[in-house]
């Protein structure tokens, strides 16, 4: 199977046959993985597999990734306001 490279705007792309994508089971929209082989003489799509949400709704490594490159951590202690017993 061979396709042609295209140009869309200013991105270029290639179209999937609807044989291929069957059986991967892939449709519009389905998140996909490129990557680059070790001998740099193909390029490798995997679709993403999806995962499970671990104790709720959020991931830690969604989390994690939308937390600032710059964000540093800092100690901090609460003081008594009231009857606590610490």
């Amino acid at each position: 199977m061979t396709t042609t490279l295209q140009s869309w705007g200013n991105s270029q792309g290639i179209r999937l046959p609807k044989a291929l994508l069957k059986a991967l089971e892939l449709e519009t929209g389905s998140n996909l993985e490129l990557a680059l082989s070790p001998k740099k003489d193909a390029i490798v799509v995997r679709p993403v597999k999806k995962r499970a949400p671990v104790r709720g709704r959020h991931r830690i490594e969604d989390l994690a990734a939308a937390m600032p490159k710059n964000y540093k951590a800092t100690e901090f202690s609460w003081d008594a306001a009231g009857r606590e017993v610490w």
